[in-house]
């Protein structure tokens, strides 16, 4: 049995590392044979921000709208290339800017010339995003669509060996400038693309001297200096140092630019009796390296100012200056990201005009919409990643709800809170809200998601929470309530006490939502009729339209037309508060939301507004809750008749909710001690 199970775990590594595919990716041919490929694909010769633009577009968009705006939703972002390990959710207007920073400089409008600068609080994805560039990057080079080549040198003093170039230059660097000009549009002729073909700049101070020498030795023979050259499929990748560069700053007194554009190799100075021979230079710096492909600079305002003047010239110029040598061309995406300290420190530095000049900044705030801040958390906390311990319905959600609401501004509008302001953001609909009011609501809050509580936070947490729950156990939102409320005492973010006291009164508004939610959950398990509720809904739709427009409703069973039923509509509204002085006008704005979705072409259902679906929800249960005696389980004392309801209704929690034995029994204790208090308050 078990040489069995290792003859299909060989058979597993065998068609994973397939030996044709081996092939392709190390194809090497002649610079005759590379322009064979080159006229039958132009693609190969594309410029690093053609491809990595091109890159993320094979995976597909989708445009849609948001807000009364035109939106992309590109699929990349979903990191495909690791089922999704890193992807991102919500963020679309950031990465539409990101994007079309590279749709730009494919085509060569300018921002080819910039550092792409992505700012934000810490925890926003910068980083996230830079890692799916470069990971995509690594994977689509292995494709034929994302295919590049690079070349290197037959050793003159040892025939048979071969010096590939250190700065995995394009092939077509090898042409003369003027003959390069035209076969790039002969080549642009016959290209598709909707950017034309570009190779910029000359051959690396390595390349440059062996060209040099075999023209040298051939007396200007191109043809002969060429037939010394190698041409090979290149594929990038971060840990061999191919195309992919990452830079991080470290101490200020280590911080040295050699790392950047190289340095000197002193145990070859003696063999090749200069330090000025690029023999006798290691071409390892991160834009060495980087070349072709990305560089990311984490934390790059964090560098020191002789890093940010090479960034200048590699921005700007598209070249670094390597100690020793003449400006050598590069070509790569340069991509740093930075925290709001940082950036502020930047703005306040008369000195660093020229950097701030040739950056395009690109905001990356925290999530504002709660569905997909709860994505965040699903993707860490499924059932695959905590076997054993089981996560209670709402715990991330309530979680993701306070990380949201220390997120947001204060309302302009007095008649609107933030936990209604929140979900307006993530969808919901409210009476006198239209999607014109949201987008004002956003405008007027220009940096809402740039200060808060980071999602890292709530993953410690969450964390924390799990730790401590034993094998088999369940995690509910108070224990997670708890542990956020305990770290906000230890937080190193937290500057100031006004700002914890404002926290923790946001926390208080969670759990005042989830007792909420959980009440309106087990009614809806105790009434558990979707029929019943939409007949309600019906009836009292009917009705309301009936009295607003002064009309008499027809009686389905009789058929005679009747006055509308005042005390049906008044047992709904008063499930919600609406006093009797207000009957009128919230009738009228239900009927109003019903005529604008009906302009747009959508069916209004009970589900659409929350305040009737509370009521419609509150008015069937107080139908029905005698049917179940829910104080029986605060007193501890229960019939058979009643425990046999109570087993239903969690039964119904378990399979339609999502619930556990543990939580389901948990929390129908917990809505049976609110509605406890409820009474005895009454």
């Amino acid at each position: 049995m078990g040489q069995d199970l290792a003859s299909r775990l060989l058979g597993v590594v065998d068609k994973a590392l397939d030996k044709k595919t081996y092939q392709e990716l190390h194809w090497e041919g002649s610079f005759d044979d590379y322009l064979k490929i080159i006229s039958e694909n132009p693609r190969v010769a594309r410029n690093s921000f053609q491809r990595i633009y091109d890159m993320i577009l094979s995976y597909g968009y989708e445009e849609f709208e948001k807000n009364r705006e035109a939106l992309v939703r590109y699929h990349f972002f979903k990191d495909p290339m690791a089922a999704g390990r890193d992807s991102i959710f919500g963020l679309e207007e950031s990465l539409m800017h990101l994007v079309n920073c590279l749709k730009s400089a494919a085509h060569g409008y300018g921002t080819e010339r910039r550092i792409l600068l992505l700012h934000g609080p810490v925890g926003s994805s910068k980083s996230t995003m830079a890692r799916l560039i470069k990971k995509g990057l690594e994977s689509y080079s292995r494709t034929r669509e994302g295919a590049l080549y690079t070349f290197g040198w037959e050793d003159a003093e040892e025939p048979g060996a071969w010096n590939d170039c250190p700065m995995h230059e394009e092939p077509l660097r090898l042409l003369p400038a003027e003959v390069r000009e035209i076969i790039l549009k002969e080549l642009n002729r016959s290209f598709e693309g909707s950017y034309p073909i570009r190779v910029e700049g000359d051959l690396c101070p390595s390349c440059r001297r062996t060209f040099n020498e075999f023209m040298k030795k051939y007396q200007g023979d191109w043809r002969e200096t060429i037939k010394h050259v190698r041409v090979k499929r290149m594929v990038l990748s971060e840990k061999d140092r191919v195309g992919i560069g990452t830079f991080q700053p470290k101490d200020e007194k280590n911080q040295d630019s050699t790392e950047l554009t190289g340095d000197i190799n002193y145990r070859k100075i003696a063999e090749y009796g200069s330090d000025s021979d690029p023999r006798a230079f290691n071409f390892d710096g991160e834009f060495n390296v980087a070349n072709r492909g990305v560089i990311e600079f984490i934390e790059v305002l964090k560098l020191d100012v002789a890093f940010l003047y090479d960034l200048l010239g590699a921005s700007q110029e598209h070249a670094i200056k390597p100690k020793k040598f003449a400006q050598t061309d590069i070509d790569e995406v340069i991509i740093g990201h930075t925290n709001e300290p940082e950036y502020k420190r930047l703005q306040n530095n008369e000195l660093m005009e020229a950097f701030r000049d040739r950056t395009v900044k690109i905001d990356v705030p925290y999530n504002l919409e709660l569905d997909n801040e709860v994505k965040i958390y699903r993707r860490d906390y499924n059932p695959e990643r905590i076997r054993g311990k089981h996560v209670a319905p709402h715990t991330l959600e309530i979680a993701a709800m306070w990380a949201v609401l220390t997120r947001l501004e204060e309302p302009k509008k007095a008649n609107l809170t933030l936990m209604q302001k929140l979900k307006l953001y993530n969808g919901k609909t409210l009476p006198g809200y239209t999607e014109d009011n949201i987008k004002e609501l956003r405008d007027e809050a220009h940096r809402e998601g740039m200060e808060g509580i980071s999602p890292r936070f709530i993953q410690d947490k969450i964390s924390n929470a799990l730790v401590k729950v034993d094998e088999g156990g369940c995690v509910n939102p108070f224990m997670v309530l708890n542990e956020l409320e305990e770290g906000l005492h230890h937080h190193s973010l937290i500057s100031s006490e006004e700002q914890k006291k404002r926290f923790k009164e946001l926390l208080a508004d969670a759990k005042g939502e989830y007792e909420d939610i959980v009440k309106n959950e087990v009614q809806r398990a105790i009434c558990a009729d979707e029929e019943a509720i939409s007949r309600l809904f019906m009836n009292y739709i009917d009705n309301v339209k009936a009295c607003t427009q002064r009309q008499k409703v027809k009686n389905k069973y009789t058929g005679q037309d009747e006055e509308p039923d005042e005390r049906l509509m008044r047992s709904v509204e008063e499930k919600i508060d609406i006093p009797e002085s207000r009957k009128d006008d919230f009738r009228r704005e239900v009927m109003n939301y019903i005529g604008a979705l009906a302009v747009e072409g959508k069916k209004f259902h009970y589900r659409s507004n929350e305040r009737l679906q509370k009521a419609l929800e509150l008015k069937l249960f107080e139908d029905q809750k005698d049917t179940i005696k829910l104080s029986s389980l605060v007193s501890g004392v229960v019939d058979k008749e009643t425990q046999e309801k109570i087993d239903i209704v969690k039964s119904r929690l378990v399979k339609g909710y999502g619930y556990c034995d543990t939580c389901s029994t948990d929390v129908l204790s917990f809505v049976a001690s609110i509605f406890a208090r409820g009474s005895s308050k009454e």
